[in-house]
């Protein structure tokens, strides 16, 4: 399809005039924080930096179709359509620079990302929602490569949802799915799985979602011939091109300096996505890159001369002022005019950013310098101080880290002393640590009354006449109620639809609730995650389906760089309350029973991990997690799904608690901790182990993230002094991460009168059948032996050895 060249209203040439002129003071405004910003990097004052220069016109075309309640899932070029938008200006760009840690200054992250990482304001300061339809919006970025693309599906998705489940409400969120979710990416990075997997399930699905790929026909120094067949992104896709007989793509080709062209282009893509919910691809070419790929290296190193003239003279600035002064749209004169002035506000806005970004560190060093001469006044190593504080006046704009490290070091010289200004200086670093560790370290969880840790408790209620049922079957009906409670909620995965799931904790709930809220998806993981992601930053409450534990690798990046840190490097400001469900443990073979868990426990910061032993409490996490706003992983036992479990009667209101453990059997010799299908056999054995007189504690994690927050392993180290952690994790895993929570964050070391173990699969993966799992991880007899092993060493004569 060719861009119409109609204009979507009749405006006069007053007004047509004002808005280009409009767009050009934003695109020199743009080029010229690319400019100084660089130099800002080279002169130290920044730590690094990747610019958007080159890109401009095309993202003032974008920022022009773009409308209240739109999303923007882009990546690290688009300064420029945030200027556009109202949402950047050049001396916010600069505190991004600087990584002031004021998140009115700095918006974007408050110092935790590098610059050129953008975002909108999804919440208010007390967590709850901001109208997102009132707003023009963009979720977090994330450097990744490709990484933006996953989660743009499930923005556009929610659109369809709000367009078609009638049971849900907008209020904040959409108006009747008229929303387009716009994607940007470097020509280069559409080399990554993650585009390809997210521009098929687009296709598949027909959301509304706008894709536009800037291609400067490099990336960094490799050609595009090197990353795409024909070199050409969109000669390459041609397939998904929509006919009268299939659905597809509509498929834009414009060049990066063709204003007008540009303009139309986006326009059409705004109206085709938002009217039809049809996904479109547009290929800006021709685009250039005037500093290179960041301020890391120069690009003179890698293009030809030839190329480098070629980019000088199409560059699309200034391919736009030379249509401006064609169209005697401006003068020459006007034009230099208006270039002087935005060049002494950018700077003006520099040197305010520069100053705002030092002031509460000079003050605070003039604070340290005064103590330091206090303290080493009195201290018989004055020199040692006096050269401390010294060294501190030397640093004309000194940082967080110049203060804290003086100031620390300083204390190194003043030990064994008991003067008061030595208290006073101790009590400055308190504070000043106190005060600045929060705002690097802050809001990797919800702090808000919403935390799914202060959910309370909500025990399974039983009637007489319970019945034992097959443990899918409480999923199943559990799933029924939270789908009814909740209009938001949906959930969607591989096999998730139509048969309800490969294990039927789905069962009949498609036909119930549709193919919309209980979908099936195609073959796609990180994908599915994305959806999730998407979706939940929309104001909705998925559940993205991952089929089996060890499938969750396809999707790790996605969980761990998006999703895991969203509301880290947001500073709160927002959030995606995905549940992510899978099942694992205990299956035999080598690609379906590998435990990931001690990868997933340190790459999945900033999520939980919960981890039932069987059905019911997987369904009261699931019912925690939903009068909760965070995102969490809830692994269910692939082999209890057919185990009996009782009924209870308060579907959908009994609650797990999240962080605490529970103890399964009291005894008094040794503390046993498991979780999962493990635990079962931890408790059987337990209930051997009294045969030969060892009484042990039994004790279920069920959450890994967070784990134990009351501290209860301890208080039962207190009565046994014994530990031993059982894991179906490699050596090393899991198991060792229980182990640091409980001897160094509880400080359980101290109870204990033996040393504490862990009993581990073996450090291979699980090999086949019931032989291979018996040989591959802890079985009934390894338990039963160690702990056995355990025992002697305490007493041999009461427990002589077994072997």
């Amino acid at each position: 399809m060719k861009p119409d060249s109609s204009t979507s209203s009749d405006i006069s040439f007053d007004d047509f005039q004002s808005q280009i002129l409009k767009d050009y003071v934003v695109a020199v405004t743009s080029r010229e924080c690319s400019l100084l910003g660089r130099r800002e990097v080279l002169s130290g004052k920044a730590k690094f930096g990747i610019f958007g220069d080159g890109k401009e016109l095309p993202q003032l075309a974008m920022a022009r179709a773009f409308q209240n309640g739109d999303f923007r899932s882009g990546y690290y070029r688009d300064q420029t359509f945030m200027m556009a938008l109202g949402n950047l200006s050049p001396k916010e760009f600069f505190h991004g620079l600087y990584a002031t840690t004021d998140i009115e200054k700095e918006p974007m992250s408050a110092g935790r990302q590098m610059g050129a990482h953008f975002v909108t304001h999804s919440l208010n300061n007390d967590g709850t929602w901001k109208n997102l339809t009132q707003q023009k919006n963009s979720s977090a970025d994330i450097s990744c490569t490709a990484g933006q693309m996953p989660r743009l599906l499930g923005l556009a998705q929610a659109s369809k949802i709000y367009r078609n489940v009638k049971e849900i409400n907008q209020t904040n969120f959409s108006k009747n799915g008229n929303e387009v979710a716009w994607g940007t990416i470097g020509n280069a990075s559409t080399s990554e799985g993650h585009f390809f997997e997210t521009v098929n399930a687009a296709g598949v699905m027909q959301v509304p979602m706008v894709i536009a790929i800037w291609d400067d026909a490099y990336g960094i120094s490799v050609p595009a011939e090197f990353h795409t067949t024909k070199g050409d992104i969109s000669e390459m896709l041609k397939g998904l091109q929509r006919d009268e007989s299939n659905e597809g793509y509509e498929m834009l080709k414009v060049k990066g300096w063709d204003y007008t062209g540009l303009i139309h282009a986006f326009e059409n893509a705004s109206d085709i996505a938002r009217e039809n919910h049809i996904p479109v691809l547009i290929h800006v070419t021709d685009l250039t890159q005037p500093q290179g790929h960041s301020t890391s290296g120069s690009h003179e190193r890698y293009k030809s001369e030839d190329r480098l003239e070629w980019e000088r003279e199409n560059d699309c600035n200034k391919r736009f002022r030379e249509w401006v002064l064609e169209n005697n749209i401006s003068t020459e004169e006007e034009l230099k005019k208006l270039e002087r002035q935005i060049k002494q506000e950018v700077r003006a806005s520099k040197k305010e950013a520069w100053a705002e970004f030092l002031e509460p560190h000079l003050i605070a060093k003039k604070q340290l310098i005064r103590l330091l001469e206090n303290a080493s006044t009195k201290s018989p190593n004055k020199s040692f101080v006096s050269k401390i504080k010294n060294d501190l006046i030397a640093i004309e704009e000194p940082l967080k880290k110049d203060l804290a490290s003086q100031s620390r070091k300083a204390m190194r010289y003043l030990l064994g002393e008991s003067t008061q200004e030595k208290t006073i200086l101790q009590q400055w670093i308190k504070n000043f640590l106190g005060i600045n560790q929060p705002k690097y370290s802050s809001h990797l969880y919800n702090e808000g009354p919403t935390k799914a840790t202060n959910i309370n408790s909500i025990p399974p209620s039983y009637s007489d006449d319970s019945k034992s049922v097959d443990g899918r079957i409480i999923l199943r009906d559990n799933f029924d109620t939270i789908f009814n409670k909740y209009p938001e909620a949906m959930v969607f995965g591989e096999d998730t639809g139509a048969i309800g799931d490969v294990n039927q904790g789905l069962e009949g709930l498609q036909k119930k609730y549709g193919p919309l809220r209980v979908a099936d998806t195609g073959i796609r993981e990180t994908t599915i995650i994305g959806q999730g992601i998407g979706l939940a930053l929309r104001g909705l409450r998925p559940i993205a389906e991952i089929q089996y534990l060890d499938y969750i690798l396809y999707a790790i990046q996605t969980l761990s760089d998006d999703l895991a840190s969203l509301m880290y490097r947001t500073v709160g400001k927002q959030k995606a309350p995905l549940i992510v469900r899978t099942r694992g443990h205990r299956l035999e073979g080598i690609w379906h029973s590998g435990s990931q868990m001690g990868g997933l426990v340190h790459l999945l910061r900033g999520m939980y991990i919960l981890v039932p032993r069987n059905m019911t409490q997987a369904a009261g996490f699931y019912n925690t997690l939903m009068k909760s706003d965070e995102p969490a992983l809830v692994i269910e036992s692939l082999n209890g799904y057919r185990l009996k479990e009782k009924m209870p009667a308060n579907l959908g209101e009994f609650c797990t608690p999240i962080g605490k453990v529970e103890t399964i059997k009291e005894g008094n010799d040794i503390t046993l901790l498991s979780y999962g299908s493990t635990l079962r056999i931890v408790e059987k054995t337990a209930q051997e182990l009294l045969e030969v007189g060892i009484d042990a504690e039994v004790i279920d994690a069920q959450s890994l993230l967070p784990f134990d927050l009351d501290h209860d392993v301890t208080k039962s180290l207190k009565k046994t002094n014994r530990l031993l952690i059982i894991d179906e994790d490699v050596p090393g895993g899991c198991s060792a991460y229980l182990l640091q929570q409980i001897i160094e964050e509880q400080g359980g070391y101290q109870y204990l009168d033996s040393a504490p173990q862990t009993l581990t699969a073996k450090a291979h993966r699980p090999a086949y059948a019931s032989d291979g799992d018996y040989f591959s991880k802890p079985s009934a007899e390894d338990i039963f032996e160690k702990i056995c092993q355990i025992m002697h060493e305490v007493d041999p004569k009461s427990f002589p050895s077994l072997r």
